[in-house]
């Protein structure tokens, strides 16, 4: 079975009354856009992943790295969003479509499978919660009426449709108003099938919903330490934190030799219980000789989210007799930022002597010594 699943992040977030868009919040690491993506990405099932977004919101978007993901503009309403989306992929053979509210970034993956499960032998299917409150209508802030709440439901997403029904639908009801697509079809008398929703799919609205799935996804947290040195020697250039640092001497080793980002490296694997820079990185492999190490910790903070780690600060020392550090530990900051993903006031860098004693008192050596702490999340 062919689903294509449509996430819908088009909206102006006006009730959450934050500068930064809904889908774009950040929590644990990832905006709430990712988290919902990440929630679909185990499902064998769904074969494409659209997002509607809004045309204010490009910046954030496409910060984000959703290579495979086709992103469509969204419309003035929920329903012309949905239409476009539908229209995109009219040509790609899509059978079923899921479509799914950002602002609704965990859905449990067993709703997830019962939907695909049931979405097999009907052309509408959606999630629904029972309603466990006394339920009253009211008026200038007066009750005037009792509810009987036995057959009331709240809708959830996603829902899915048969594709071609829901693209007909949509296309003759274009100056209709509609709360959700499943009414569209309860409009017109066809059945929508119901399955189990969860309270755990969480609909942000306003900060309080933001809030508590904050505190829904809070996460472990570890440290790690890192220690790196290396010989200064002639003929090679000198990289620190990332940058190059104009110096008579360089560091010797197979790599570009930067004590910095190895001490990173081996901190970051140390707090996530994933070995060392040398496991990870052999100095017997020839494919790492020379190589930057500011690739290396790429490689190394792909490793980590994967496990879904969360980097949440960083403290270096840079242990050297020459050069000064504290010149260049701005720039070092705002590179290791960069490729860590991580704001750079979270990042502190200090240059540290061993007031002329030893190898790199001697200025014959540069050492650094790192101590992380990352977040591990249950997502």
């Amino acid at each position: 079975m062919s689903i294509f699943l449509i996430l819908l992040a088009a909206g102006d977030s006006k009730r959450l009354k934050s500068n930064t868009p809904k889908p774009f919040h950040i929590v644990n690491g990832k905006t709430l856009l990712e988290h919902s993506i990440k929630s679909f990405e185990s499902f064998t099932e769904i074969k494409k992943i659209v997002v509607v977004y809004n045309k204010k919101h490009k910046k954030h978007l496409y910060k984000l790295n959703l290579s495979k993901v086709i992103k469509v503009i969204g419309g003035k309403t929920r329903h012309d969003s949905t239409y476009r989306a539908l229209q995109k992929i009219e040509k790609m053979n899509c059978k079923k479509v899921f479509i799914h509210d950002a602002a609704r970034p965990s859905p449990p993956k067993e709703l997830i499978k019962n939907l695909i499960q049931a979405s097999k032998k009907n052309h509408a299917v959606i999630p629904v919660i029972k309603i466990n409150d006394a339920t009253k209508r009211i008026k200038k802030k007066a009750i005037f009426k009792n509810i009987e709440r036995n057959s009331l439901r709240f809708a959830q997403t996603p829902q899915s449709f048969t594709y071609k029904k829901i693209l007909t639908l949509h296309k003759n009801n274009l100056n209709k108003s509609v709360d959700d697509d499943s009414a569209l079809f309860t409009n017109y008398k066809q059945k929508v099938f119901t399955i189990d929703g969860s309270k755990r799919n969480l609909k942000i609205t306003d900060k309080e919903d933001l809030n508590i799935f904050k505190s829904l996804k809070k996460g472990v947290t570890y440290t790690g330490i890192g220690f790196d040195i290396h010989r200064l020697v002639k003929d090679r250039k000198l990289y620190l934190g990332g940058i190059k640092i104009p110096f008579e001497l360089g560091l010797e080793g197979h790599s570009d030799a930067d004590p910095v980002l190895h001490s990173l490296i081996d901190s970051l694997l140390g707090a996530c219980r994933l070995g060392d820079i040398g496991k990870l990185f052999s100095n017997k492999n020839r494919k790492y000789k020379n190589i930057r190490s500011t690739i290396l910790l790429k490689k190394t903070v792909e490793l980590i989210k994967s496990k879904n780690f969360s980097i949440n600060n960083i403290d270096i020392n840079v242990i050297a007799q020459k050069p000064k550090i504290k010149k260049y530990s701005k720039k070092m900051t705002q590179t290791i930022s960069r490729l860590c993903e991580l704001d750079y006031k979270k990042i502190n860098i200090k240059g540290k002597t061993t007031e002329k004693l030893g190898l790199i008192g001697k200025g014959k050596a540069i050492a650094s010594e790192t101590l992380t702490s990352v977040i591990k999340y249950d997502l």
